[in-house]
């Protein structure tokens, strides 16, 4: 408890909680922007979606190694994911595209784990880090820093999720995007290559996962078992915020990187994904009440 009372007695420092846990939680917006198209255009939750940060955070780190910096690493990193996203669809992802729900989580949990375990024998376990050399902002003094890295991944958040939303509206993939999303079998009546859309869809999610690692790799670490807890988090947000909703999902992710900052400071960095779990499980819990009660209101 001595962590709490220091909340009390320092006013600057639930501040740069605050500050901190709505940077970070940009980073996490963009994964769950990524999950939140393939679930509401494909109707697939896909488990791999923290693999698919892991290795955008690779991509980004052997780019640093090459020579080039992180932040055009960014792009390059979104590009490469976005033709692994195309192959992964072609390959395994079209097999599992309007069959149930547990079957797509399962094929994309057997993804995950095969995805983990090749960037474990190609990449070893070595914890990575692509440096950005941004340096940090000093404010008041010394009293409150902000990393210059967190204020452009949350630049490239929201850069992201406009570019998202004028995409889906004014482009004729967009278009298509969006009836496939509302009514699959009338869009292929009304002559939408629906198998095209598919994977244009999960090669975006991969680009926009890709681009949320590079920022990863640059803000903290990279490494093979990266991915669950973005994951998690991922499927969190989207619970929250539902199918569609850019804003939304923004707004939770910041929710999530706020009570997620807060918790590993009270209670310590070691029970930081312990928290995360057991929110997700809170939150699992209060939404099936939650639908349970609006059900027998319809009823």
């Amino acid at each position: 408890m001595e962590n709490l009372r220091l909340l009390f007695e320092a006013p600057l420092l639930p501040v740069q909680l605050l500050l901190d846990g709505v940077l970070i939680g940009a980073i996490f917006a963009l994964a769950a922007l990524g999950m939140s198209l393939v679930w509401g255009v494909m109707g697939i939750i896909n488990v791999a979606q923290g693999e698919l940060v892991m290795l955008g955070g690779y991509a980004a780190y052997f780019l640093y190694r090459a020579g080039v910096h992180p932040l055009f690493g960014v792009p390059l990193a979104a590009l490469l994911l976005y033709l692994l996203g195309w192959a992964l669809y072609r390959t395994l992802i079209f097999r599992v595209v309007d069959q149930d729900l547990f079957i797509s989580i399962l094929a994309t949990f057997g993804l995950s784990i095969l995805l983990q375990q090749l960037a474990n024998a190609f990449f070893g376990a070595d914890v990575r880090t692509a440096e950005s050399g941004f340096g940090t902002l000093v404010l008041l003094g010394g009293a409150l820093t902000i990393s210059r890295i967190k204020l452009v991944a949350f630049a490239a958040a929201v850069v992201t999720g406009t570019a998202l939303v004028l995409f889906l509206k004014t482009s004729r993939m967009g278009q298509a995007i969006r009836a496939t999303s509302q009514n699959a079998r009338a869009a292929r009546v009304m002559g939408v290559d629906t198998d095209r859309v598919y994977a244009r869809t999960f090669a975006i999610n991969a680009a926009i996962c890709g681009a949320s690692g590079a920022l990863v790799a640059m803000t903290w670490v990279v490494h093979p078992y990266l991915g669950l807890p973005y994951t998690i988090r991922s499927f969190m947000i989207v619970i929250i915020a539902g199918l569609g909703a850019v804003h939304a999902v923004l707004a939770s992710a910041v929710a999530l990187g706020i009570a997620e900052n807060f918790a590993g400071f009270i209670f310590g960095a070691e029970y930081q994904a312990a928290f995360v779990f057991a929110l997700l499980v809170g939150i699992l819990v209060a939404r099936r009440f939650w639908l349970a009660r609006q059900r027998r209101y319809l009823a």
